[in-house]
């Protein structure tokens, strides 16, 4: 049967146009039940017994939420206990419409066979299929539509003999409910269903609360002001009257956030908010509108710590009040900048939050604040009738609303992650935090892997360098499976040598497209934390297929030059190749090769041939501008048993490091040339953007504070000055001023080539990089495997490929799991270091001031390459007197002066008192200053506390 649909839709040109679509309808849609003997259906979804254990319905029964249910309730849907459900075409349709995040996880749960969730095509269906009526709105006619395949579902079910199964119709729409139960239909409201049920009374935790029940858990006092509507809010952006920006949060002062406003270009202004009022309810990474205030209220950032410890009130107390005032009085006398306040929220960036209950003071209650481990984000008010069992766990809570009337966004309940301090629960928290795709492989993503045994075909040799013979190795990390990268360097007759750089061929297994292939696109990169790796592509390919292994055939993707013995290209050739690995190195074994007298065999005179190239590249490149940088990176060596960190060392840098380094970055190099070559419009690339004069203030105010002077103005003016910037007697002052100038740099990113038109790598002295030596673990490299194989006639091209809208987007994607995955390996690293504390006790070691700020200065201990705060201000009694000058910067202390790069004496250990937030603490040992130094601790492991008499 053939209906048509009439609409009408706006053009670009503001024209209107009228759109008549094909409509079909038919009979042989069945409904998925194995009870059915009317359908004539090959497989069934919904069960036979289909028995969930409910006061209200005691009868075996399907449910058919309605689009809202689904929308808010998607938690309560996840859970075990909710099976055979019948997920409606209309409902499948406005989710995918309104909230991308549901629609995905409501795609996953009928993925799962265990579930029972079967999508019913009811738009489709002859019997199911309802017009719009005129004067009906889409909404009334949705819900309509729902009622009828509810109605025809029942009906269905009655002739086929169905031994009483009901079909329920769950609602949170009274209207809805009250039409249904007109029509004769089983409905309830999605609380009232839950709260029936028997098998998991703690399901009703995961109850979303609606905005009615939002209401009854407020005061009656209006806290905030109302939003603007969005009309208004597009006219004011347009008119210029609001900002649309991203709302940033402090993470030391909850009173405090940047909203980050696009301009044109790359230019971004930042406009502060101080004050709850001119927060208005707004959380971290919410795009938000935003009215700026008059130019005689703009204040300065403020550098006071506030963290909202206090108890639950929704009352606007004075407490509140004077901390907003002591903030602008330090504020009067600095730099005012932009100031503003959230008039709206254009788009909510609410996720569930990892973290832990605070319990309620008043007992029995079921009320409690969650506080989230992310300190931007503020606490949350929740239902739980587990808070005794949940006190000592992490948990995950998803916010529901923020009322005009709330203190606190009122949320609910997920699940429970695991016991707090856990280095599994811990791992976990910090995965999910820093939105780290980690699941396992689904069978889809695994069909796409290679049938094992795998070997090299004849027709992949015939298309393939055949370059086995060559003497290729590589040279990694200890313990490195995934090996992306391994190179040859052999002398030729002319006298000139033959370098190689050869990669691991991941695009070969991965094909444009496919599961595998989307899976790898969403995940961006593997994350390296301490001890565990989530890879980017299954491990058969990471660590087997695609690794470069020693003595085994592989496919590789080579860049070969022909150099000169100054390191000069004579000559540049790309090929698909097979190599076969003589040696798998680490560091320090090319380097003892290199070193020792003894050895020469090929491998070793390979290594030196590359070394003594590596560093005339590296030289040359300096002499262009490149930095040469300087970061603290540590190592653990891990309890093999226990899985816990024994030993915490920096890592020491070999020259074998740096040949790697500079071939690496001559490949990368050589290969974006011919991609923008070959794809002006579509090439990815990557690059490093000059950093604003006033990110190097604080640089210029280090190097003053020793007389010497740091040029800004180019790359190769600030090389140059950190070069000759010496301190007699203070040999490390080199690398702290490098660190200073490490943190001065903008954040390197991806970006398609026909979308933007600055190509300039900074750090590099580059004019055109990308990245292409390591696809096992960076998806961006895969895409440039690709376009650099169609630019060879390797491989033939695809419509995505050269579409640079979907390379922008995809660069997007890749810049932010790029960024995310840095901060989890940050927050690992922060984690063990903790871990590694713990059973230290207090430590007394050496280290230089890095930053000075009002109340503290920054430590950084080389030794650990760890950084923390020495507090010179205590809460709970009267501090010394402090004196800080920004010119400098430098904090007086009693009669003492403390500089940036000052040699200090601290104490080490761990703070556990906030078993959430458990932090490093630093205390003052030398300089000794009566009343804030500390006395040296006996060096020795913590005794253990005795246990209370309770």
């Amino acid at each position: 049967m053939l209906k048509s649909k009439t609409f009408v839709k706006k053009t670009r040109s503001g024209g209107v146009m009228k759109i008549v679509r094909e409509h079909y309808l038919r009979d042989d849609i069945w409904c998925g039940s194995e009870i059915c003997t009317v359908c004539k259906q090959e497989s069934t979804v919904l069960q036979k017994d289909s028995c969930i254990e409910s006061d209200l319905c005691s009868s075996p029964h399907y449910l058919v939420p309605d689009t809202n249910v689904v929308l808010h309730q998607i938690d309560v849907l996840e859970d075990p206990l909710i099976r055979n459900v019948i997920i409606l075409q209309i409902v499948l349709q406005e989710v995918r419409h309104r909230s991308a995040p549901v629609y995905k996880r409501l795609k996953d749960i009928i993925h799962e066979k265990e579930k029972h969730f079967y999508t019913f095509t009811n738009e489709h269906h002859r019997d199911t299929f309802i017009e719009r009526e005129p004067g009906e709105s889409a909404n009334d006619r949705n819900d309509r539509a729902i009622r009828v395949a509810v109605k025809w579902y029942s009906h269905h079910l009655d002739t086929a003999e169905s031994d009483g199964l009901k079909v329920v119709l769950i609602t949170n729409d009274q209207g809805n409910k009250e039409k249904a139960e007109e029509s004769g239909l089983l409905v309830y409201k999605c609380e009232d269903y839950i709260k029936s049920l028997l098998a998991n009374p703690e399901l009703v935790d995961r109850l979303a609360l609606t905005n009615d029940e939002t209401k009854d858990i407020s005061s009656s006092k209006v806290l905030f002001p109302e939003h603007l509507p969005l009309s208004r809010i597009q006219m004011g952006i347009k008119s210029g009257t609001f900002l649309q920006g991203t709302f940033r949060a402090s993470r030391d002062n909850y009173l405090e956030a940047t909203v980050f406003v696009q301009g044109e270009g790359e230019d971004t202004t930042e406009v502060i908010l101080q004050g709850l009022h001119n927060l208005n309810r707004a959380i971290h990474q919410d795009v938000v509108a935003v009215q700026l205030l008059p130019r005689e209220e703009w204040v300065a950032p403020s550098s006071v710590v506030l963290l909202d410890e206090r108890e639950a009130k929704d009352e606007d107390d004075t407490e509140e009040e004077e901390k907003e005032k002591a903030m602008k009085i330090i504020a009067d006398d600095a730099a005012r900048k932009p100031t503003g306040k959230v008039v709206a929220i254009i788009k909510r960036n609410w996720r569930p939050f990892c973290g832990m209950l605070n319990s309620s003071l008043i007992k029995e209650s079921t009320r409690h604040l969650f506080t989230p481990a992310d300190r931007r984000v503020p606490r949350i008010r929740i239902e739980t009738r587990q808070a005794a069992a949940l006190l000592s766990q992490r948990i995950m809570v998803a916010i529901d609303g923020w009322p005009r009337h709330s203190r606190y966004p009122h949320g609910h309940f997920v699940r429970s992650l695991g016991a707090a301090g856990d280095k599994e629960t811990e791992t976990e928290v910090l995965l999910l935090e820093h939105d780290v795709p980690h699941q396992d492989f689904s069978q889809a993503v695994l069909s796409f892997l290679p049938k094992m045994p795998w070997s090299i075909t004849p027709e992949d040799m015939a298309v393939r360098e055949d370059l086995r013979a060559l003497t290729v190795c590589s040279v990694d990390p200890p313990g490195c499976t995934d090996i992306d990268d391994a190179l040859h360097c052999k002398p030729l007759e002319n006298g000139n040598f033959e370098v190689g750089v050869h990669i691991a061929d991941v695009s070969h297994f991965i094909r444009p497209g496919n599961a595998l292939d989307l899976e790898a696109a969403n995940r961006g990169t593997t994350v390296y934390l301490c001890g565990r790796r989530i890879d980017m592509v299954p491990e058969l390919l990471s660590s087997n297929l695609c690794s470069l292994r020693s003595n085994v055939e592989r496919l590789a993707f080579s860049s070969i030059w022909e150099m000169d013995d100054k390191a000069n290209i004579v000559k540049t050739r790309f090929t698909k190749s097979v190599i076969n690995s003589k040696a798998s190195l680490t560091y320090a074994e090319a380097q003892l090769r290199i070193d020792d007298a003894n050895m020469n065999d090929d491998i070793t005179n390979s290594l030196r041939g590359l070394n003594k190239l590596a560093k005339i590249l590296k030289r040359r490149r300096i002499e262009k501008g490149a930095l040469t940088l300087s970061s603290l990176e540590v190592r653990f060596h891990i309890d093999s048993e226990t899985n816990d960190p024994i030993d915490l060392q920096t890592k020491e840098l070999m020259e074998t490091n740096s040949m790697v380094e500079e071939f690496m970055l001559l490949a990368n190099i050589s290969v974006a040339q011919k991609i923008y070559d070959e794809f002006s419009e579509c090439a990815l690339l990557r690059k490093h953007p000059a950093p604003p004069p006033s990110n190097y203030d604080i640089l210029n105010k280090a190097a003053q504070s020793k007389g010497l002077d740091i040029h800004t103005d180019s790359a190769k003016a600030l090389a140059d000055s950190l070069d000759m910037a010496k301190v007699d007697g203070f040999p490390y002052f080199n690398t702290l001023l490098r660190i200073l100038a490490t943190r001065c740099m903008m954040q390197a990113v991806y970006f398609c080539s026909g979308m933007d038109s600055d190509f300039h790598h900074y750090g590099l002295a580059s004019p055109i990089y990308t990245h292409f030596t390591s696809p096992i673990r960076r998806y961006s490299d895969i895409m440039v495997h690709r376009l650099l194989a169609v630019s060879i006639g390797a491989d033939c091209t695809y419509p995505d490929l050269t579409d640079k809208h979907k390379q922008s987007a995809l660069c997007n994607n890749l810049n932010y799991r790029h960024k995310m995955s840095q901060y989890a390996q940050r927050a690992s690293v922060a984690f063990h270091t903790q871990l590694f504390f713990k059973s230290r006790g207090i430590l007394n070691e050496e280290g230089f001031i890095l930053f000075v700020r009002k109340n503290a200065i920054i430590v950084l201990i080389p030794k650990f390459g760890l950084e923390g705060t020495v507090f010179f201000d205590n809460k709970d009694k009267t501090g010394p007197k402090l004196v800080f000058d920004e010119a400098g910067p430098s904090l007086m202390v009693e009669q003492h002066t403390f500089k940036i790069f000052d040699l200090v004496k601290v104490t080490i250990s761990l703070d556990d008192s906030n078993v959430q937030h458990q932090k490093i603490r630093m205390s003052l040992v030398e300089p000794e200053i009566p009343g804030v130094s500390v006395p040296v601790p006996e060096v020795g492991p913590m005794a253990k506390k005795p246990k209370l008499d309770v």
